[in-house]
């Protein structure tokens, strides 16, 4: 089944390029270019497209009041294209929350080579934002002739280590989601007491979002939320989002855990990984730790969450119907790495629980 897609960017440039990199993919289809929303309005009156990418600072109608137009009165998938500056973060926050899917950073300059560099990740936002579930949508690049980069595996990054979960800890909470993870995280960390036990996550986004996410988050919860900082120390009562364009690793120092923030290469085409993360807390925290995969395309985080697993780790995955795309946790599902599938709504107390067992325990 082809994808139709409307591109909505008042950049000429930015129109021509992606046009061109989606019309070269057998399965996707623009069905039409718009210089700005009140174009697009007219386009969509004569053809409902099934992705929408959507640029945001825009002449006569910006993106996010088109955007809330499109979710109030026809929930459509929305992929934001924004620019890669701290005000293009903070509007694109406002975005997600009001039932983008995902977000595709353009640069200031270099535009046409940057998109067709990124072609793969381009490509598969597009994919992934046609696979939405859009009951769960709520308001609140590589040249062509190119082969498509290796997916490296974790161990690319972290190699396998002995698991060593003889000395008890505090216990830590990791998670790891992509598309539709944004809101999904809002709902659960805002549903959190202050004192949970220390979480970290990792969310698939581009460099220079997270902090805006992160900064977003803190404003409606209880527990402090932040891009997490190299050596930054793993305390009860923080979350910590791995920041855009970075791994992220559990290390533990005697009974205490850290953050590293290393580069390295893509794992699974993505950096930060679920998988990566996932890893190092099997190896630091085993037993100790509460592992969980959201919503999310791909298969980033299953073989992790197996390894979390087997070192005698609790495992959830959130469940089909509450997911905006069901890929993650399925492909961890079907690798017998979860304990036990829940709604997104019963996540929170499932963590609530998760530390008053540990205790008791």
């Amino acid at each position: 089944m082809t994808i139709k897609v409307l591109v909505v960017d008042d950049s000429a440039v930015v129109r021509k390029v992606v046009s061109e990199i989606l019309d070269a993919d057998p399965s996707i289809d623009v069905i039409a270019k718009a210089s700005d929303p009140i174009f697009a309005m007219k386009h969509m009156e004569k053809a409902w497209p099934d992705v929408i990418l959507l640029d945001i600072e825009m002449p006569r109608m910006d993106g996010i009041t088109f955007l809330k137009k499109i979710m109030s009165e026809r929930p459509t998938p929305v992929v934001i294209c924004s620019s890669m500056t701290q005000q293009g973060a903070d509007i694109t926050m406002q975005a997600l929350a009001s039932g983008a899917v995902d977000i595709i950073a353009k640069p200031k300059v270099s535009l046409s080579t940057y998109f067709r560099e990124e072609r793969t990740l381009f490509l598969q936002a597009i994919k992934s934002a046609a696979q939405a579930n859009i009951k769960q949508l709520k308001p609140n690049v590589i040249p062509i002739d190119r082969p498509v980069p290796a997916k490296h595996s974790v161990d690319t990054v972290i190699p396998p280590v002995a698991l060593n979960t003889k000395v008890k800890t505090d216990c830590v909470v990791a998670i790891g989601t992509s598309t539709g993870g944004t809101q999904a995280l809002e709902e659960i960390l805002s549903s959190l007491p202050s004192m949970s036990p220390g979480i970290v996550i990792v969310q698939h986004m581009p460099e220079k979002f997270t902090r805006a996410f992160a900064t977003r988050l803190n404003g409606l919860c209880e527990i402090e939320v932040k891009e997490a900082e190299n050596l930054e120390v793993v305390t009860p009562g923080k979350a910590l989002i791995a920041p855009g364009g970075k791994h992220m690793m559990l290390k533990r120092n005697g009974t205490r855990y850290f953050i590293e923030i290393i580069d390295g290469p893509l794992v699974n085409r993505h950096r930060p990984s679920v998988d990566v993360l996932f890893r190092s807390a099997a190896a630091s925290a085993g037993k100790n730790a509460l592992g969980i995969i959201m919503t999310g395309m791909g298969d980033d985080g299953a073989k992790g969450l197996l390894e979390m697993k087997n070192s005698g780790a609790h495992t959830l995955a959130q469940d089909k119907d509450s997911c905006v795309v069901y890929g993650m946790p399925k492909e961890a599902v079907n690798l017998g790495a979860v304990c036990e599938s829940i709604s997104l709504r019963r996540i929170p107390e499932a963590i609530v629980n998760y530390i008053c067992k540990y205790k008791l325990g």
